[in-house]
């Protein structure tokens, strides 16, 4: 937390008499920069980390990707058969369950982060992920082992939730702790671009197995491939984290390779991850968090998990039509994602993210009446209205999110409020919508769910400050090059007196 003010903790009367000795204690408790607080960053290690950080989020969300993409048969698979719409809920039961675990493993994980490190604890994640999402690639039917088949499924999903509880809060972390503060909305961009790969790399592979095997194979074998092929991705994606340093924040928190001047220890260098204390000191900026992610993880999960069983189930397309369509967008949104970072950084996060709420709220209902006209053109374009919001706020949120909280807490608060976000709204969002159509005969519930959502985002963002092109909260500041570093230096020096 910043120093009092000297002013307001002294006797007005004693400043007026001793001026010079409180000129001197404002500049003691907020000495200037010195050219080794301002960390250089390396460009070769600021693009190993952003590509490490983002293949593995590209795999972690290939795995969670593959069973939203695969719900209709799964829900053949492990429940029992009888009403279609009960088989796709019990499917999509078994997806939010992740999710509720998903706040146990932030609350595990983040702080955990914020005492070790960024990197031992995203090597973790990863393991975890592979383990759990090739294991149930090998869980028999309902039909082999009865019940037993959905108990199974459940401890997999809630162990594949743990693990993914990590994740995201270290992951975009890793990658803002590396960047320069001129280019950490660009940086941060790739880690969505990973979302994306991941979601994408999901989506084509049950696509091509969809349009390779009839029902038959699919409900026997074909379900299993994506899931299997999850082990060797994790074993690549653990390779890459494994081979990076820790970041340069972290390494000056614990008194690492990173040092920095008597400027830099007013910030907290101790790492204690206390979740207490995550709670007590930092529960208004958590509720922001919880609000941003919120808005943001219905409608992301609305487009990109939900949309082709809703194309499916509610429209009559086949499995294949929707997956098809819905590819093409990410596929779209993946060449402009690192633009809209650039612009994030250039314009702010704020106005950015303001762009994507808005976008929802008066674009969801438009795009929905689109998507429910027959054709193949409609549907695309009603899909690219939603997806053009959401790249908004995909491209600018993993700048954002690190920025509200100081070093010594980003990991374990990030994750905290992340995933109870996630958890709450994220991952229930495909079973809400089923029971929403089911309860209310109307296929338009998405949108105004969606609506309702981006309602509560635009109320967020209007309530966070910019921070963009700025140092994160309790670090020193970070760029490119030595040249900026002392011009930030010379900035600060006194102005000559003639």
């Amino acid at each position: 937390m910043a120093a009092p003010d000297p002013h307001q903790a002294a006797d007005p009367e004693a400043v007026k008499r001793h001026p010079a000795l409180f000129r001197a204690i404002r500049k003691r408790r907020n000495p200037r920069l010195r050219r080794t607080d301002i960390t250089v960053t390396d460009d070769a290690a600021v693009k190993r980390a952003v590509k490490a950080a983002s293949l593995g989020n590209a795999m972690e969300w290939f795995d969670f990707g593959i069973y939203s993409y695969l719900a209709v048969t799964i829900g053949h698979v492990f429940f029992p058969s009888g009403n279609d719409t009960t088989q796709l809920l019990s499917s999509f039961a078994t997806f939010a369950v992740a999710f509720l675990v998903r706040p146990l493993g932030g609350m595990f994980f983040g702080p955990m982060g914020d005492k070790i490190g960024r990197k031992k604890v995203l090597a973790l994640t990863m393991i975890l992920m592979a383990v759990s999402t090739f294991a149930i690639g090998l869980i028999p039917s309902h039909e082999t082992i009865g019940v037993g088949a959905a108990v199974l499924l459940i401890f997999f999903r809630m162990l594949q939730g743990f693990s993914t509880g990590g994740e995201y809060g270290g992951a975009s972390t890793f990658i803002a702790e590396y960047a320069p503060d001129k280019r950490r909305g660009f940086f941060g961009s790739f880690l969505e671009f990973g979302t994306l790969a991941g979601y994408v790399g999901a989506a084509g592979l049950v696509t091509a197995l969809y349009a390779l095997l009839d029902t038959a194979q699919m409900e026997s074998w074909g379900w299993r491939i994506p899931f299997l092929v999850a082990g060797p991705l994790g074993l690549v994606g653990l390779y890459l984290r494994l081979k990076l340093d820790e970041t340069p924040a972290f390494q000056k928190l614990e008194g690492g390779t990173a040092h920095a001047s008597e400027a830099a220890d007013g910030v907290e260098t101790t790492a204690k991850g206390d979740l207490a204390k995550i709670f007590r000191q930092y529960w208004p900026t958590l509720i922001l968090c919880i609000c941003l992610v919120g808005a943001y993880n219905i409608t992301d999960y609305m487009l990109l998990s939900y949309m082709p069983t809703y194309l499916s189930d509610e429209l009559g397309y086949s499995e294949t039509h929707g997956l098809l369509i819905l590819l093409g967008v990410m596929v779209f949104l993946m060449t402009i994602i690192s633009q809209v970072g650039k612009l994030s950084d250039r314009f702010g996060r704020k106005p950015l993210l303001m762009s994507g709420m808005l976008g929802f709220l008066f674009l969801s209902l438009p795009a929905f009446l689109l998507i429910r006209v027959d054709g193949i053109l409609p549907i695309t374009i009603g899909m690219l209205m939603l997806g053009l919001s959401l790249v908004c706020m995909l491209g600018t949120m993993s700048a954002a999110l690190p920025a509200l909280f100081p070093t010594h807490v980003r990991y374990g608060s990030l994750s905290v409020g992340y995933n109870l976000s996630t958890s709450i709204f994220g991952g229930t969002t495909p079973l809400v919508i089923t029971a929403l159509i089911s309860w209310t005969g109307s296929n338009l519930m998405p949108a105004y769910y969606a609506m309702a959502a981006a309602l509560v985002g635009v109320i967020a963002v209007a309530c966070m400050k910019e921070t963009a092109q700025q140092p994160l909260s309790g670090s020193p500041p970070s760029v490119e090059t030595a040249e900026e570093a002392a011009e930030l230096v010379q900035a600060q020096a006194p102005e000559p007196k003639f």
